[in-house]
């Protein structure tokens, strides 16, 4: 099934759109001002010492408390999206402190963490994401086609942000952080949702519907929307606007100690090239055209609760993406993943968790005079085998050691294991260390790309590159000392092998990819959330990075290390929420990056506000502003860098 994106209306009618919302709310009958205006005592949804209680999954792949989980680990709740006014995912993932969020374009983004965002000059690639337990990294870069991944946030329940290894739980490419997005059960989501928001750069609107269906609960979204052109730092059109929609479902049902799950969505986008004109190749200039981006997947997901604590789960995915980039390439990918997880009983002093993941795709890319993959069609198998033992070497002490084995059709068998530490000095206290060996394996783009697409070649994919090892050493605190105070910091250190260079073959007559770079990263990840009443909570985060990466013997790479590491050596983010009374609230941000060197971009500051006034129990307006202190740019060369500029705008939400 294709969705196409509906026609959407000029400037003018969007800035007829946003002022008929503002209006369409002060219109409402004055009985919306009936509302109860006393301070409640708990005006957030979760207190300083809720959310360090909360349940984390993605550390060990089973339910443990927040405060106890050995990682660097920071959890976006439903709660926080709200008050953020966020748009999209990435610019939801600005919240968490230990990532790096760079928008390119209205739709292009580069999200890391702990460093690499260059990856030579193709984008980060060491960050594992998923949605419900779905990859969604393409196999063709290791990298995620952000704009496709249009999650309805206001269905997320949390998201679980991890810097630092995952590759012993999540496999290889999980090397400097994991996301896990989960949404909510379909129980949690009945009744109806309908949402309508207009910017001076574009509009959303989204509708959701639950219910039941006997033992089982159900919901179905549709979401559309569209964005306008960006323009650079000298005011030059950058030809990114872009449409999308999307349709989705989710089903929930028990049956005894089982409990099943199914999800799927449909997407079909229309971005333009944010590169203006044409490209030149081989003596032909060749016009770029708009892309034409669809994808459809579906999940299935069974869980056996087993007597004495233990459990079993199964899930299957298909997925379909398929993306036109005119007049660069075509590609249309089939993934079928199916995995097994067992939480065996708690056994003396051992709790052990195993599982196994089979992961199988077909990838046709349709070539042109730009680039080609050889062969054009190609399918891949993962397989893998994990194992971890947490031991508790006495109450307040517990050792966890694991490892997975991970067999590719690139490098063969990869050996990924952990050893982690948690000392609880207190209930409230937790001290943590853990030794990680992790690694990216290589990729179509590492060793099937040819540019341009025909002889002679500038540039061939390398057969012997190597997959790019992490061994990491990390070293952390978490602690509440007050009930309304928590605070986490991690020490860090990378130690990068064969990471990915750009050689000149012997011949002097073209480039290969090769595995000649190598190199340190050390850093320190900080934040913390302070409750100072009832009504008001700041927040701060803190990161700073040293990369020091250097070309091996033997290599003649003419980009340099610089290519690989494009990252700010410190940021800082400020947050502010305070809550009048239990209708109307404002969250005020404030985001510091230092500048990148290569391609150089600037440090800036951005100040982004929110101000949501619940109309009715069932009724909320909001009035955001982001980049109020007015444009930056972020990602990429100056000459066509979209200029993110002052955008303020509104939403009304509706709920029954």
């Amino acid at each position: 099934m294709i969705i196409h994106p509906l026609p959407w209306q000029p400037r003018a009618a969007r800035l007829s759109l946003l002022a008929a919302c503002v209006a369409a709310a002060l219109a409402l009958p004055a009985a919306a001002q009936d509302a109860a205006t006393a301070r409640p005592d708990n005006l957030a949804d979760l207190s300083i010492e809720e959310l360090a209680n909360i349940q984390v999954t993605s550390v060990s792949k089973k339910p443990e408390r927040l405060q106890d989980a050995p990682a660097s680990v920071y959890v976006i709740t439903a709660d926080e999206l709200r008050r953020s006014g966020a748009r999209s995912l990435p610019e939801a993932l600005r919240l968490a402190p230990n990532l790096h969020v760079a928008q390119s374009s209205t739709y292009g983004h580069a999200i890391s963490a702990r460093g690499l965002n260059g990856s030579n000059n193709s984008g980060p690639n060491k960050l594992l994401v998923m949605i419900d337990g779905r990859s969604v990294y393409a196999p063709l870069f290791s990298g995620v086609f952000w704009d496709m991944q249009d999650v309805m946030l206001d269905d997320i329940e949390r998201i679980e942000v991890i810097s630092g290894p995952g590759g012993t739980m999540w496999g290889v490419n999980a090397v400097n952080g994991v996301i896990n997005i989960t949404t909510r059960s379909a129980h949690a989501t009945q009744g109806s949702l309908a949402s309508l928001r207009a910017t001076t750069n574009g509009a959303d609107a989204a509708f959701r519907q639950g219910g039941r269906a006997g033992d089982a609960s159900w919901r179905a979204y549709g979401k559309v929307l569209q964005r306008s052109h960006s323009e650079t730092e000298a005011g030059t059109r950058v030809n990114d606007a872009w449409r999308q929609a999307q349709l989705g479902f989710r089903a929930d049902w028990e049956r005894g100690s089982d409990t099943f799950s199914i999800n799927g969505n449909l997407v079909r986008g229309r971005p333009e090239q944010p590169e203006p004109g044409e490209i030149s190749v081989t003596g032909s200039a060749l016009r770029l055209d708009d892309l034409d981006t669809a994808g459809a997947n579906l999940t299935a997901h069974w869980e056996r609760a087993l007597d004495g604590g233990g459990r079993l789960s199964v899930q299957a995915y298909l997925d379909h993406t398929r993306r036109e980039v005119p007049p660069t390439f075509t590609e249309s990918l089939q993934i079928a993943d199916l995995q097994l997880e067992h939480t065996l009983p708690v056994w003396g002093r051992h709790s052990l968790i195993w599982g196994a993941n089979l992961r199988h795709s077909w990838d046709h890319v349709t070539n042109s005079e730009v680039i080609a993959f050889l062969p054009e069609r190609e399918q891949q198998t993962w397989a893998s085998l994990y194992a971890q033992d947490e031991m508790a070497l006495s109450p307040d002490l517990s050792l966890t050691l694991g490892a997975r084995i991970e067999r590719n059709d690139y490098t063969g068998n990869e050996f990924l294991p952990t050893a982690r530490l948690a000392w609880r000095l207190s209930p409230r206290h937790t001290v943590w260390s853990a030794l990680s060996r992790t690694v990216r394996a290589p990729t179509r783009l590492d060793v099937d790309a040819y540019i341009p697409g025909r002889p002679p070649y500038l540039l061939r994919g390398g057969p012997q590159v190597r997959s790019e090892v992490a061994r990491v050493v990390e070293l952390g605190y978490r602690g509440q000392p007050l009930a309304g105070l928590s605070y986490s910091a991690t020490l860090f250190h990378n130690q990068y092998d064969h990471l990915r260079t750009q050689e000149i073959d012997p011949t002097q007559t073209f480039i290969t990819f090769g595995s000649l770079m190598e190199g340190e990263a050390t850093g320190i990840e900080m934040w913390g959330s302070y409750q100072l009443t009832n009504a008001w909570r700041l927040s701060a985060g803190f990161t700073a990075l040293h990369e020091r990466l250097r070309l091996k013997a033997g290599s003649n790479d003419l980009a340099g290390p610089g290519s690989a590491g494009k990252d700010p050596e410190h940021t800082l983010q400020l947050r502010s929420h305070y809550a009048f009374d239990d209708r109307r609230e404002l969250e005020v941000a404030l985001h510091k990056v230092a500048a990148l060197e290569n391609p150089a971009v600037p440090g800036y500051w951005a100040l982004d506000a929110r101000f949501g006034w619940r109309l009715r129990p069932n009724l909320e307006l909001a009035l955001v502003g982001q980049n109020l202190n007015g444009g930056h740019g972020e990602y990429g060369p100056r000459e066509t860098r979209a200029e993110l500029g002052r955008r303020v705008g509104v939403k009304l939400m509706w709920t029954n």
